[in-house]
């Protein structure tokens, strides 16, 4: 991969280069993703992005606070309780980092309000989604929303009051809710009472047959939001009262499992105990609340809650634009992204589709998919390659193939109405060997994967949960088949879960093979997963905690003893998160030795690039777009012998030091070919790639005048019915209307 230019990027401020190890060379990483998420809001705001695409994106960026407010900034306040005085590596102290994300949050929210409120609510009903208030509703949507409330409302609320005789009710995490103050006409007392706004009934009510609200525009969809129908109808629930106002507040609390794996007797036990826990909420961390909000109403809520001033955000309109999210199932393609069907990788779309008899039983084919990678290992790219004709396939083979003795999987996330779990079930009653190491404390999916432990186990599967004090983050599969004396091991190995839904969503790569010392590695990996192993060393695979991070080192190392021998010396990472120190220290000393390195890091990334006598010869782009950039490449060009990685981890201390990831080398020069063809793309995209400058902040590329458009994800829709190895010069793709600015 060729060698480029570098030029010097924002200056760093002094007269002399800093010390790499020095705090002003690293970006705070709760600041970091705060960028990150501020990049998912312009894709928000970008008029490129269709409509409903926009209001998605809002979405996201409201879902990525409120788990950002669950677990970063509900850890840095458990430290400021704790009085933890160590600074993070960028040098910043807990009280000092909330007093950051404080500063450099609050315009993002109010910009995402007031786009929302002044822009896109008006391009909503320009193409005729009216999103209404209720004051701004007709007579007869009034009443069609009284009697709405009265059937189909009323008797899931319970208003609660707050006096001596009843205490402040807890707010559980993420509920919506109506703070309302009423008076008693005989006493002349005013009341406090909250009313939560239920979860089990939609957030927007739609309004039966739309009438034209404007006569030169349409009216697709009508509704109005369900805490303004709540309190126009508040008498209702407080007879012989006088309310005499209310306001909408949403509560967000600490949802991290605290488990002590070393004294748990039932790992799963103890999680169940934590997710009962997690379901109320821990204490409070942030308060959203409509911004007219009267001084003492706002003032009890952060004396009850026990928040502080810079724990609550005010809101002008709605709150909670999460569920902006609901828009995105209208039937209105013109409004949204055009539909993507992946495609078959040519090779195994020549296959013969596998047959299976009345006793389950895959019969034999012309070739099947396990002579295939007999032949050649194949490289999938997900959401542009079927999960379902690929991955999927391979399990569901698997499991119905009589000559398969053993099928060996790491679960780490897969959907609720999984396929995967179905193939395994069906393989342990055709009577295989099935274990499955599924990863319970994987974060809020925990439940969804005790719930398919125990159905797992109740069909025979044998299921284990890792190891204590580890979470296993690897997306390993292998299947042990008997092919006349010989047993032979296949397997895929995988940069993302084994997940239906989120392979149509994330870009993700997996190797499929029947490599025999990768095998015989898959094999050591799951000895020592399942049993009592001290394993330390494998032939092909670098595993964290145990070889991963010294292997990275020693690469990073040798392209510079390479660079410095004057043959040159070239470095490229794609990742989620750049965060570890050691790392970063030594891709600084890598820069300042000359080595040429790019990185795409979609989201945290604590390294500044283009710092003078640090990092001149670092670049870092994000890729943000359609799909969620989640596939993991180390390429290194050591002297000309080119090494691929792929694989689950990012380099972060987590990552490498605290959970079982596996990295697999590709030495198949074809598909050597396919991944630096994928690294080039997005090194050259123009369309959803930013550059991150020294200071932290990111720029957004833009096609310079007469310059293609160039799209990575974009492109490699185009190629994704060939190999993307034959790189053509750029293609059309078709993309949606930009949206008009108003």
């Amino acid at each position: 991969m060729a060698t480029t230019e570098r030029s010097s990027g924002e200056r760093h401020s002094g007269k002399t280069a800093p010390n790499s190890l020095d705090p002003q060379c690293y970006v705070s990483r709760e600041l970091s993703w705060l960028e990150f998420n501020r990049r998912v809001l312009h894709e928000a705001l970008d008029d490129r992005t269709p409509l409903l695409e926009a209001l998605k994106f809002l979405a996201i960026f409201s879902t990525n606070l409120d788990e950002y407010f669950m677990v970063r900034v509900a850890a840095l306040k458990q430290q400021i309780e704790a009085q933890v005085s160590k600074r993070s590596p960028d040098g910043l102290s807990p009280e000092e980092h909330l007093s950051a994300i404080s500063a450099a949050l609050r315009p993002m929210v109010e910009n995402q309000h007031q786009s929302f409120t002044h822009n896109l609510r008006q391009q909503m009903a320009d193409q005729g989604i009216w999103l209404l208030d209720h004051a701004d509703l007709t007579e007869a949507q009034q009443i069609y929303c009284r009697d709405y409330f009265d059937e189909q409302i009323f008797p899931v609320l319970t208003p609660l009051a707050v006096d001596p005789g009843h205490p402040f009710p807890y707010i559980s995490n993420l509920s919506l809710n109506l703070a309302v103050v009423v008076q008693d006409p005989r006493t002349q007392q005013t009341h406090f009472a909250r009313v939560k706004v239920p979860r089990v009934l939609p957030r927007f009510i739609r309004l039966p047959n739309p009438e034209a609200q404007d006569s030169e525009r349409p009216c697709l969809w009508l509704g109005v939001p369900l805490e303004q129908v709540i309190a126009a109808n508040l008498t209702t629930l407080f007879p012989g009262m006088v309310v005499q106002e209310h306001y909408g507040f949403r509560v967000t609390r600490n949802a991290d499992l605290a488990v002590e794996e070393d004294e748990a007797d039932d790992l799963m036990l103890a999680i169940e105990q934590e997710l009962r826990k997690r379901r109320r909420g821990g204490s409070a961390v942030r308060m959203e609340i409509q911004r007219h909000t009267p001084g003492p109403v706002r003032a009890m809520l952060m004396e009850e809650l026990a928040l502080a001033e810079t724990d609550v955000y005010d809101i002008d309109g709605l709150i909670g634009l999460g569920d902006l999210m609901t828009f995105m199932a209208l039937p209105l393609p013109d409004l949204k992204a055009p539909v993507w069907t992946a495609t078959v990788p040519p090779a195994i779309e020549s296959l013969s589709p596998p047959k299976v008899d009345a006793d389950d039983t895959t019969l034999e084919t012309a070739e099947d998919l396990f002579s295939l990678l007999r032949r050649q290992d194949q490289l999938v790219h997900h959401p542009y390659h079927s999960f379902s004709a690929t991955v999927q396939r391979f399990i569901t083979q698997a499991a119905h193939d009589p000559q398969v003795l053993a099928i060996k999987m790491a679960l780490y996330r897969t959907s609720g109405d999984s396929p995967i779990v179905s193939s395994l079930i069906s393989a342990a009653e055709n009577g295989k060997q099935v274990t499955v190491l599924v990863e319970i404390k994987a974060r809020f999916d925990e439940e969804n994967n005790i719930n398919w432990a125990r159905k797992l186990e109740q069909s025979g599967v044998h299921v284990v949960y890792g190891l204590v004090g580890l979470k296993t983050h690897c997306k390993v599969t292998l299947v042990v088949r008997r092919e006349g004396q010989q047993i032979r091991r296949y397997y895929h190995v995988g940069t993302g879960n084994y997940n239906p839904k989120t392979a149509r969503l994330y870009t993700d790569l997996g190797l499929l093979s029947a490599q025999d010392d990768v095998g015989a590695d898959i094999s050591d990996l799951f000895n020592y997963l399942t049993g009592y192993s001290r394993q330390q060393v494998y032939r092909q695979l670098l595993v964290a905690p145990l070889t991963l991070r010294q292997r990275l080192v020693q690469l990073i190392e040798q392209e510079i003893s390479l660079q410095v021998k004057g043959k040159g010396g070239r470095i490229i990472a794609k990742m989620n998160s750049l965060v570890d120190p050691d790392l970063i220290a030594l891709l600084y000393r890598a820069s300042q030795a000359g080595v040429v390195i790019d990185l795409i890091i979609r989201g945290i990334c604590c390294l500044r690039p283009g710092v003078p006598g640090v990092s001149e010869n670092i670049r870092v782009i994000s890729i943000i777009g359609r799909f969620l950039e989640h596939s993991r490449i180390i390429y290194f060009q050591n002297g000309g012998q080119e090494i691929f990685l792929l694989g689950s981890a990012d380099w972060m201390p987590r990552n490498l030091d605290r959970r079982v990831e596996v990295m697999v080398p590709i030495a198949e020069p074809a598909l050597q070919k396919e991944l630096k063809a994928i690294l080039t793309l997005c090194l050259e995209d123009n369309r959803q790639a930013w550059d991150m400058a020294a200071d932290g902040r990111y720029h957004q590329r833009r096609p310079k005048q007469g310059e293609a458009t160039r799209s990575a994800q974009g492109e490699l829709m185009v190629m994704a019915s060939s190999s993307l190895a034959e790189r053509a010069a750029p293609a059309k793709h078709q993309s949606a209307k930009p949206r008009k600015q108003r």
